[in-house]
């Protein structure tokens, strides 16, 4: 018990060991994730399933133009550096900046409330008046939850900022139960009401299941508002963080309204695709990043402890998440059904969801890397530069979608595909100026880790594509002689898709791992250590203070 304890309470010093935690729970929290769509397509046609997402997206668009525009980029980087002076103020920051959000969130909540009738018909013009109405009633109900999460993300910074990342990433596992037991338990008897008064259970659980180890570290939750300089600092860090998150809820605006002219059920192909991506996003991404952001705070006034962070963050990340990408293009179809495939889930449905995964497929690597990226300029308390490349990638993707998919014709994954690219420039350009910044000559040599892992992942791709087509039977149908019979098959069933989907996962794997082997990976070497520290000396990713960082600049990366 003791030992449970300490791992729930104690901090985690270094940023593989707080990300190798994060992972961990990242990849449960987008299982369930998973979980919680399959159990909605099978309770709902994708036509309905349609009306219950789009009545996230103002709710959506108001927290997290709040949330998100506050305390990834602000928040965190002023309260970690406030937590070094201790004390009573560093409480009273948590406090005003709680009370700040509840206050404008529920104006705001209150505002779209009363018009969302009229703001709904205006950004899913696809939906009739009848489903309409039910868009916005189920929109209504949604803010309730958005309320409790304002609130949980505040102690989602506090404890993040404090170095106790596994808390906070086991929270979105009771979202996601929380869900999936009002569409199981509800849903019979109040149809979408029943996933949507889920959505609340599981809010309120985000925020309760975070509370006792806040209040454990001293946050103590106070009526009081106190404007002092930490606060009035998270204010100007936040503004341009907010203006982008804007932007960025401008484009998901869109992505609605192109996706509800399409078909209706259009728009859950695009949510059930991007469902999938985000798997990878947040197990390499969000995970990573999030325990880079404190740390690389720490490290701001010493650039050469910043740029091993930074760089060892990106070629690890961008090292692990390649083959996944690869995987989510090549098996598009098999992954599709397997996570989606029920009974009134039809072939249509399945062919469009996988056209919109492989889209964002391509783009997985580089919402990744911006999202590291991103975090280090926030670190060196510079907001503006990314949220100007991030607007200016955000403004091209909307355009992309409206050719893709006006001019062009283009199905739903045409929104995807203008997603993905958008993110390559930003990627790009996020990548020349931080290295501008942090090293006095910026070298080609930066880029040799990622061509290394680009190649064996297109070299693992090629095989799993190949392996796919070989051992699938349809493929071979009408020209295989009847001894084939024996080495393929027949994936009209789940057992057969399910075998041949992993093996074929475990040959690229080995592939992508033989190849980085041949390059030399440096990447592949820091990985193994990692896994041997982490499961054969059974320590969970937590380290000593004393104990040396995981992994350090590999020698292509050098000055």
């Amino acid at each position: 018990m003791k030992s449970i304890k300490h791992i729930f309470v104690s901090p985690q010093t270094s940023i593989f060991s707080a990300a190798g935690i994060i992972m961990i729970m990242v990849v449960a929290s987008r299982i369930l994730g998973l979980v919680r769509q399959r159990v909605l397509a099978n309770f709902f046609p994708a036509s309905d399933l349609s009306l219950f997402f789009a009545a996230f997206r103002l709710p959506d668009l108001i927290f997290e133009v709040l949330v998100f525009g506050t305390f990834a980029s602000a928040f965190i980087p002023v309260f970690s550096k406030a937590l070094k002076k201790d004390g009573k103020e560093v409480w009273e920051i948590a406090s005003s900046v709680a009370n700040l959000g509840l206050l404008i969130f529920l104006a705001l909540a209150c505002l779209v409330i009363i018009f969302a009738n009229q703001l709904y018909g205006f950004i899913a013009p696809g939906f009739g008046p009848e489903r309409r109405d039910i868009i916005v009633l189920l929109s209504r109900i949604l803010f309730v939850a958005q309320g409790f999460f304002v609130f949980s993300y505040v102690l989602t910074a506090i404890l993040e900022s404090s170095r106790r990342f596994l808390v906070p990433a086991v929270a979105p596992l009771f979202y996601n139960l929380g869900i999936i037991l009002g569409t199981w338990l509800l849903s019979p008897r109040l149809g979408l009401l029943g996933p949507t008064i889920g959505v609340v259970i599981g809010a309120a659980s985000h925020a309760l299941i975070q509370l006792p180890l806040a209040v454990k570290l001293g946050f103590r939750f106070s009526g009081k508002i106190r404007i002092n300089d930490e606060v009035k600092k998270i204010g100007k860090l936040a503004l341009p963080r907010i203006i982008e998150v804007s932007f960025m809820q401008l484009a998901k605006s869109v992505e609605l309204f192109l996706a509800s002219l399409i078909t209706t059920a259009s728009y859950t192909y695009f949510t059930f695709g991007n469902s999938l991506q985000l798997l990878p996003v947040g197990l390499f991404g969000t995970s990573i990043a999030k325990a880079a952001l404190p740390i690389l705070s720490r490290q701001a006034d010493s650039r050469g402890q910043f740029k091993k962070t930074l760089f060892n963050a990106l070629y690890q990340s961008v090292f692990l998440a390649l083959p996944v990408a690869v995987v989510l293009i090549v098996l598009r179809i098999p992954l599709v059904r397997l996570v989606y495939g029920t009974d009134i889930f039809s072939w249509e449905s399945t062919v469009q969801t996988s056209l919109v995964l492989s889209a964002f497929g391509v783009g997985v690597v580089f919402q990744i890397a911006a999202s590291i990226l991103a975090r280090a300029f926030y670190a060196l308390h510079d907001t503006k530069t990314p949220v100007v490349i991030s607007i200016s990638a955000i403004t091209l993707n909307i355009v992309l979608d409206f050719i893709l998919i006006k001019v062009f014709k283009l199905p739903v994954w045409g929104l995807a595909a203008a997603f993905s690219f958008a993110y390559l420039l930003q990627v790009g350009v996020l990548f020349a100026l931080i290295s501008s910044r942090i090293f006095e000559r910026v070298s080609l040599k930066l880029l040799v880790p990622f061509v290394k892992s680009g190649v064996a992942s297109v070299g693992a791709g090629a095989v799993m594509f190949f392996t796919l087509k070989f051992f699938d039977r349809s493929v071979w149908r009408g020209i295989r002689p009847a001894s084939f019979e024996k080495f393929v098959l027949d994936t009209h069933y789940t057992i057969n898709l399910l075998i041949l989907t992993a093996f074929v996962i475990l040959v690229g794997g080995l592939v992508y791992l033989v190849l980085s082997l041949l390059f030399k990976s440096n990447e592949l070497k820091y990985f193994l250590n990692f896994v041997k520290k982490t499961f054969i000396s059974r320590k969970l990713g937590i380290v000593s203070a004393r104990q040396t960082e995981i992994v350090s600049l590999p020698p292509d990366g050098g000055n």
